[in-house]
């Protein structure tokens, strides 16, 4: 069973890996997007860990609200609603249960990434973070670490596609060749639930 502290220590694992890699999404960012989806990412996960830190939630589904209600008010651009909207969604969907089980939280997610999927009028092959997030997702059955290997898979499929969504999709053609960075910040998301389990 997975209880609060299971998602806190998620959260501040993403926290840390987006601080490690936020000049790495930056530098995908920078051909294809404003060039600010890392620092952007950075400040908005800083926030969350600091929000945690300070409030300490006691279910599965108020530490996700939190962190998402923290990325909305903390992160410009689109990223900030787009991540806000998939994990307060999730928390929603986990409701005020004290622990959850695997199979409910790869539920609620599913409910997070349908969200945002209607938020951002995007589907997988459009060249965003749904690309990671849905393989993540239906991998979920099978453990945390096949997830992380689905949406890293997901993230690197993204390179050879054409943006249809987003800020990318502006630049039609010139698109492709570029990993996309929303993507990629979602894989992170999903491999920090590995360092969460402690897998």
């Amino acid at each position: 069973m997975l209880d609060a502290e299971f998602f806190r220590r998620w959260m501040t694992a993403t926290s840390a890996s987006v601080d490690r890699e936020a000049e790495r999404l930056t530098a995908l960012d920078s051909p294809i997007g404003d060039a600010d989806h890392g620092s952007n990412l950075q400040r908005g996960f800083t926030a969350v860990a600091a929000a945690l830190e300070k409030e300490a939630p006691q279910t599965p589904g108020a530490v996700l609200t939190l962190a998402g209600r923290q990325l909305i008010s903390t992160v410009g651009g689109a990223s900030g609603p787009l991540y806000g909207t998939l994990l307060r969604r999730t928390g929603k969907a986990l409701g005020d249960a004290g622990e959850v089980s695997a199979d409910e939280f790869a539920q609620a997610l599913r409910a997070g990434v349908d969200a945002v999927m209607t938020l951002g009028g995007a589907a997988p092959g459009d060249k965003t973070m749904i690309d990671a997030l849905v393989p993540a997702v239906d991998a979920l059955g099978d453990g945390f670490t096949a997830a992380r290997a689905a949406a890293e898979e997901g993230a690197l499929a993204t390179t050879p596609l054409q943006a249809r969504k987003g800020r990318a999709s502006y630049l039609g053609e010139r698109s492709i060749g570029h990993q996309d960075p929303g993507a990629t910040s979602s894989a992170l998301l999903i491999a920090g639930l590995v360092e969460a389990a402690g897998e």
